[in-house]
C-alpha cells in the first residue's frame, strides 16, 4: 500500500499540491545541480534556450521574459552575466534607439550543444520507470491543473 492509498478524500487536494511543489523543488535541485558544471543557473539556461529558438533573431528583455518559467527572474541581470559569458550579445537597435536586440552568439550555441548531449541522458533519469503512456498522462495532467 502506497501513502496515497492511505489518503482520505478530504486530504488528497493538500497531498496532490504538497505532491506536485515536492516533486518541482527535487526536479529543480537535479537541474540546478546538473547545470553547475556549466557554471550556468536554470534561469540562464532558459534564456540560452529561448534565444536558439529563435533561430538568429533578436529578442528584446520584454520577450524573454515572458518566455521564462520563473516570472520574478531578474532578466536584465541575467542578460548582462551571459552577456560577460560571452553566451549573447546585446546590441541598441538601428531602428529604435530605445531597444535593445540580444541574441545568442555562437559560444552560447556551442554551450547548449554540449549541454543537450548531456541533457538528454538527464531528462531520461527523470522520468525513468515511466511507461510512455504514463509520461503522456502526467504530461496531460499538469497541464489541465496550469490551464485553468
Amino acid at each position: 500500500m502506497n501513502k496515497n492509498d492511505k489518503k482520505d478524500a478530504s486530504s488528497l487536494p493538500d497531498y496532490t499540491i504538497e505532491n506536485i511543489l515536492h516533486t518541482g523543488n527535487w526536479m529543480n535541485e537535479k537541474f540546478s545541480d546538473h547545470l553547475k558544471e556549466y557554471a550556468l543557473s536554470i534561469q540562464q539556461y532558459q534564456v540560452l534556450s529561448s534565444l536558439r529558438e529563435l533561430k538568429g533573431e533578436p529578442a528584446n528583455l520584454l520577450t524573454l521574459q515572458a518566455e521564462m518559467v520563473s516570472k520574478n527572474s531578474n532578466t536584465t541581470r541575467l542578460v548582462e552575466k551571459l552577456r560577460l559569458k560571452g553566451l549573447i550579445s546585446r546590441i541598441q537597435s538601428e531602428e529604435n534607439r530605445r531597444m535593445v536586440e540580444i541574441r545568442i552568439t555562437e559560444s552560447g550555441l556551442n554551450l547548449l550543444a554540449e549541454i543537450d548531449a548531456v541533457h538528454s541522458e538527464f531528462k531520461n533519469d527523470i522520468v525513468d520507470g515511466l511507461t510512455e503512456e504514463e509520461i503522456l498522462i502526467l504530461n496531460k495532467l499538469l497541464e489541465k491543473i496550469r490551464n485553468k
